[in-house]
């Protein structure tokens, strides 16, 4: 083979090389990057379809919840809903045979359409007892949620235990200030 022959041989397969190089970072990368994004939008489409589907198959079971909750709210009367839930703190208690050792309510207003009625709850006594105060709370039908739990011992064998609870109540529609 001639030397013109070789040169033009290997300056054919440079600007191929050239060519596949733009092509590649030029097409290639671009067409790839796209069909994976497009991949993972596809992806992303069909989880939320997915969870929309199951979300309308339980939508009577999560009507029916919000319906409970909605009916044992506290009341719209600030005095009145202060009264229920220290009324209920106080069955509770007495249910358990937890002391009560303080009990602090406060409002909260979290926006236009509900308030929160927080109160600290010091209660004392056995293991058993605390244990079931905290399930009194919790299987009560009234809107209440546990936002904070504190356990302290009151002596050296741990018989005698301090429970510090964060309770708040929910009340929907609340009236303007």
């Amino acid at each position: 083979m001639k030397i013109k022959d070789r040169q033009q041989l290997l300056l054919v397969l440079a600007a191929a090389a050239v060519a596949l190089f733009i092509a590649n970072k030029v097409v290639f990368t671009p067409l790839t990057n796209a069909w994976k994004a497009r991949s993972d939008r596809i992806a992303d489409l069909r989880k939320r379809v997915t969870d929309g589907e199951l979300l309308l198959q339980r939508a009577s079971i999560i009507r029916s919840r919000w319906d409970q909750i909605r009916t044992n709210t506290l009341s719209n009367t600030p005095s009145v809903a202060v009264q229920q839930l220290l009324k209920a703190v106080e069955g509770w208690s007495q249910d358990s045979r937890a002391t009560l050792t303080s009990e602090a309510p406060q409002w909260r207003r979290d926006a236009d359409d509900y308030m929160t009625l927080q109160c600290r709850v010091e209660a004392a006594g056995t293991l058993d007892t605390l244990t079931r105060f905290l399930y009194n709370i919790e299987r009560d039908p009234l809107a209440v949620r546990i936002e904070s739990v504190e356990l302290s011992s009151r002596d050296n064998t741990g018989q005698q235990l301090n429970l510090g609870l964060q309770i708040s109540g929910l009340v929907l529609n609340p009236p303007p200030q």
